[in-house]
């Protein structure tokens, strides 16, 4: 069975299947890298909860930032938020975003009850 949470036009936040949670790719406003990857970590621990996952519960995550110079201010903050022993397997590149503004885009999957 499909569980499609929160439906729009184009996505759903979240979609569950077969234990699985997949969020719906995350972005947020701040005028540095650290403030936008804080706010998109706070909306991505929201629709964990939602989901019935948390952080520990994290199987994978890709993360788009607009410019890899960006790398290790995103590092600071992803690795206070991560906890010890639960890292995700990730994968990090560099691409356009959907408005020029946004430095980070954070899709993730997690295991859910």
């Amino acid at each position: 069975m499909i569980e499609r949470i929160d439906t729009g036009t184009r996505s759903s936040k979240i979609v569950k299947h077969n234990g699985v949670a997949y969020l719906t790719g995350q972005v947020a406003e701040g005028e540095t890298i650290q403030e936008q990857v804080q706010a998109c970590l706070d909306k991505i621990d929201a629709l964990l909860a939602e989901a019935g996952s948390s952080r520990q519960d994290m199987l994978r995550v890709t993360i788009w930032l607009a410019d890899m110079k960006d790398f290790n201010g995103l590092n600071e903050v992803w690795n206070a938020w991560v906890p010890a022993g639960h890292a995700p397997a990730r994968a990090c590149g560099e691409a356009k975003l959907a408005r020029p503004e946004l430095k980070v885009e954070f899709i993730v999957d997690a295991a859910c009850s």
